[in-house]
């Protein structure tokens, strides 16, 4: 299993120094994103044991938390992870089942649920394609790197792999895409989307007392 990882670790750090030296996609929508009303896009998505799941059974009979993150190597999503501990009693007494969607294969979602105690399944989206249809979009430099130094701010090649080789030396490997910005979504037992959150910036985390009351409400969904 040990192997398995590492090969993983090492294909996604090279995604991660090829999206970092390119810069990310642009930001603007073709069509409208996914708002509240809409129904929410299903997936059979592998989870953190190697299962397939179907995203829409995390909604059959009660609301669902979806919470897209950012890469396993990203520090706003250790900070996402601490805080999702403390507040996930909380959305499951309001009446949520709660799942995270990654970037990562199952045997990485695995490692990453075990080593940050994270309360709830991990999918496994590493094309990132569920992602694009819940309107998630890539950050620009401003928003992906604002609290960096300015050298970072050109995301060339040279500092990519210096910051790269920094981090895996400290145990947390740049990997996957380092643009891809996060978002929580509420979806009520008939899959329709009551709350859209999309991330401005790396952590901007939210307020978990609007999830809570998103997530009753969704529960009085006819």
């Amino acid at each position: 299993m040990t192997n398995v990882i590492d090969r993983q670790v090492e294909l996604a750090e090279e995604e991660f120094i090829e999206a970092w030296t390119k810069g990310p996609n642009p930001s603007t929508w073709s069509d409208q994103p996914l708002q509240p009303g809409d129904s929410a896009p299903d997936a059979v998505l592998s989870d953190d044991s190697g299962d397939e799941v179907a995203l829409s059974e995390f909604w059959g009979r009660s609301p669902a938390l979806l919470l897209f993150w950012r890469h396993f190597g990203c520090g706003c999503g250790v900070d996402r992870a601490a805080l999702l501990r403390d507040e996930h009693s909380s959305y499951v007494d309001a009446g949520a089942n709660v799942v995270i969607i990654g970037q990562g294969e199952p045997e990485r979602a695995a490692a990453y649920r075990e080593e940050h105690r994270i309360p709830c399944p991990i999918l496994c989206d590493p094309e990132r394609s569920l992602y694009r249809e819940y309107g998630l979009r890539e950050g620009t430099p401003a928003q992906v790197l604002f609290d960096a130094p300015e050298e970072f701010w050109s995301h060339d090649r040279a500092t990519g792999e210096d910051l790269q080789r920094q981090r895996r030396e400290s145990g947390r490997p740049l990997v996957d895409s380092p643009w891809q910005l996060s978002g929580e979504f509420v979806i009520d037992p008939n899959g329709v989307v009551r709350l859209d959150y999309r991330y401005q910036y790396c952590d901007d985390f939210p307020n978990p007392e609007v999830l809570q009351s998103a997530i009753k409400m969704a529960g009085r969904a006819d």
